[in-house]
């Protein structure tokens, strides 16, 4: 649990709220559990995602191309952060279902121009992480040396409407945005606060069921922050999720193994999300039940 020295990290309020969840047992009339699932009109073999990580050639040469390959080789979708033309390009030729996820960079030409590389590239899907706006010091963001600022509706409504591919919106932690993303057109959420980057940040899974509340089964919703195993996995798509995105997980094994090591996880995770879903009574997907969670208060 957290102690006093972090009690304010996100993080680690993130962690305690998975683990403070509890599930039931429902053996009787259960069946072996099927983790298929299509999204934006594509089958994937899992709900779990890789996360919109960047910069990965610090942990292995070509890191980002190697993560998609092993996302591909999972039978997985794959999201993708910052980056330049080529390394976009080498992700989707691995045959990867990549989904670029743009910064808010404060000159929208240079937004349009990321969402373009990415298209021509032969990427799946593109989004923004919204969340990167504004700085902890008071002032806008800056990433990397490149300027960013907040984005109004009507910018975002352009940023749909300016390809014909899906357009998911990153750094959804309210109600309120979980509303404006729906009458914007997004084609999908993700839940997330960036790896804690606000302090005392709401857990995604304690907002997750009033998000689910408002987007109503209309657009896919990811939750992303701290999503270590399947147990993780399980517990956001019981709260109403329809997929996950792992990120630090995967890096370990991406650093040892390359896109295998990634392949590995990948399946190592949806092995362990099966296993939970066939000891809880959950035969699919659809079939998920919030009921099956407790939380815990001893």
């Amino acid at each position: 649990m957290s102690t006093e020295n972090n009690k304010y990290d996100s993080n680690q309020i993130t962690r305690d709220y998975f683990d403070s969840l509890l599930l039931e047992m429902r053996h009787i009339d259960g069946r072996k559990a099927d983790t298929s699932i299509q999204l934006f009109g594509e089958n994937f073999e899992m709900p779990i995602a890789t996360a919109a990580l960047s910069h990965l050639d610090g942990t292995t040469e070509n890191g980002m191309a190697k993560m998609a390959e092993g996302a591909k080789l999972a039978g997985a979708l794959c999201f993708s952060g910052m980056g330049e033309e080529a390394e976009i390009k080498a992700m989707c030729e691995t045959g990867a279902k990549v989904i670029k996820m743009v910064k808010p960079h404060s000159d929208n030409a240079k937004v349009l121009a990321k969402m373009k590389e990415a298209e021509d590239a032969g990427a799946f899907g593109l989004g923004m992480d919204i969340d990167h706006a504004f700085s902890g010091n008071g002032d806008y963001d800056n990433v990397c040396g490149l300027p960013m600022k907040p984005k109004s509706m009507d910018e975002l409504k352009s940023f749909v409407n300016a390809t014909k591919l899906p357009f998911i919106i990153k750094g959804i932690l309210s109600e309120s945005d979980a509303k404006k993303a729906l009458e914007i057109g997004a084609a999908g959420i993700i839940v997330s606060h960036h790896h804690g980057i606000m302090n005392y940040a709401i857990p995604p899974l304690m907002i997750l069921p009033k998000i689910v509340e408002v987007i109503g089964g209309r657009i896919p919703i990811f939750v992303d922050c701290g999503v270590e195993s399947g147990m993780d996995v399980y517990k956001a798509l019981a709260l109403g999720a329809d997929a996950v995105c792992v990120g630090r997980a995967i890096m370990p094994p991406l650093k040892d193994s390359g896109a295998e090591g990634v392949r590995d996880k990948m399946i190592e995770m949806n092995n362990e999300l099966k296993a939970t879903m066939q000891r809880t009574g959950v035969p699919s997907l659809a079939d998920m039940d919030s009921s099956v969670i407790h939380k815990r208060d001893f």
